[in-house]
């Protein structure tokens, strides 16, 4: 394991990291200048990026890509 000190030029660079740790490649060090990673940050970043779909079109998408793989 190595440590490495980056200065962040965008916040998403700083996103871009955060999902890194969520996939456990990485582990972010926190001082006193950085956000925690909170529940309700992943809440509002992701919000809206899926809209409602009645459950009879989801189950027909995922059998369209299960079927795409046979």
């Amino acid at each position: 394991m190595r440590t490495v000190t980056l200065d962040i030029l965008n916040d998403k660079a700083l996103d871009l990291l955060k999902d890194l740790e969520l996939l456990k490649v990485i582990r972010l060090r926190r001082d006193s200048n950085t956000q925690d990673i909170s529940g309700n940050d992943l809440i509002s970043k992701y919000m809206g990026s899926m809209q409602k779909q009645p459950i009879s079109e989801v189950d027909e998408q995922l059998n369209n890509i299960r079927n795409e793989w046979e």
